[in-house]
């Protein structure tokens, strides 16, 4: 199975450059907790500050070593891991994302291609769509359940101020779909490709729209490989299809 999908969402992050960072924020890490070992459990400290009855001097140079003895450690702790969050952060953003569409397709045959993270001449993405012998077909994946909700036939989102109303994924889906069928139908194709829309989510407990199926992970393979083959969509048109999808991620 092919997989298409833009140049830049491919590319993964330079390896020097991160394995620098990452061994200056461990050594930032390490270098604390040494740090923390040696004021606590050694006696470097009671060297350093005479015993006895100090004078002014004295008193203020032992009040400003305990403070360095304690707060550098936490900070070159805290400053080595919040570098390393970062860097993992970064890292995580530029990987390229493997969506629940592209491990439930990866059984399909290689007739079978994915564009994914492709957007439309306005401007806006599109989800991942399925292109094969049957046309196409855009899949979306529907939201976790733990933040949406159904009401009145209404979605919602809960935000930290509350529930507020979004899009139904499933009109969302059908409507992509017809953005995609509009695009595909360009000035030069001699053909018009048709178009699904679907709904991908774990145990979805909403019902199916004339427009927009709704599936589990292990049923969108079976349902992509049970579309009826579009028979004007020859090989060679199937061809010039994917080209045309390819040059949009150039």
């Amino acid at each position: 199975m092919e997989v298409i999908q833009p140049a830049h969402a491919a590319q993964r992050p330079p390896l020097a450059p991160l394995l620098g960072a990452t061994v200056v924020a461990t050594f930032s890490i390490v270098f604390g907790i040494v740090i923390a070992y040696v004021a606590i459990a050694t006696p470097v400290l009671r060297a350093v500050i005479p015993e006895g009855r100090l004078n002014a001097g004295q008193a203020a140079t032992g009040v400003i070593v305990w403070s360095i003895a304690l707060v550098a450690p936490t900070a070159f702790v805290l400053i080595g891991a919040n570098r390393l969050a970062r860097i993992l952060a970064a890292t995580r953003r530029r990987m390229p994302h493997r969506s629940a569409t592209l491990r439930a397709l990866d059984a399909l045959p290689d007739d079978v291609t994915i564009a994914t993270g492709i957007a439309m001449p306005d401007g806006r993405p599109i989800s991942d769509v399925v292109i094969g012998p049957f046309g196409a077909a855009v899949v979306r994946e529907l939201p976790p359940v733990a933040v949406t909700r159904v009401r009145e036939g209404r979605w919602q989102l809960r935000t930290r101020r509350g529930w507020i109303v979004i899009e139904s994924p499933l009109e969302r889906a059908a409507r992509d779909s017809e953005r995609v069928r509009r695009w595909l139908a360009h000035d030069d194709a001699d053909f018009i490709v048709k178009v699904y829309a679907a709904v991908v989510g774990p145990e979805p407990t909403i019902p199916r729209t004339t427009d927009c199926a709704v599936l589990t992970p292990d049923q969108l393979a079976p349902w992509i490989a049970g579309l009826p083959p579009q028979r004007s969509l020859t090989e060679g048109r199937r061809e010039r299809l994917l080209e045309y999808v390819r040059d949009a991620t150039r």
